[in-house]
């Protein structure tokens, strides 16, 4: 445990971040995985609007600094092709 006032200020905010950061990854992993789910039951109309939320949520972490704008973009990419072919075959 640090000494200096300033330090221990640190630790603590440092730790309410990385708590607030966990929750809002495992919030978006939620997310995507239910995009997924959806994809793999082959239901379209869920499956748009889990694309959605994932997109939003997706999103959102870019803003945060949570994931690199890249791996977001690849990430919605990804879901959006798997959710257009779902369309097709229907």
């Amino acid at each position: 445990m640090p000494n200096i006032k300033s330090a221990i200020k640190r630790v603590k905010t440092s730790e309410k971040r990385r708590a607030l950061n966990a929750s809002q990854r495992s919030s978006l992993r939620s997310a995507v995985k239910t995009a997924d789910q959806a994809i793999v039951g082959a239901d379209v109309e869920a499956a748009k609007a889990a694309l959605i939320v994932a997109t939003k949520k997706l999103d959102k972490a870019v803003t945060k600094g949570l994931i690199h704008k890249n791996a977001a973009a690849r990430k919605k990419s990804r879901l959006a092709k798997k959710v257009n072919a779902l369309s097709v075959q229907a």
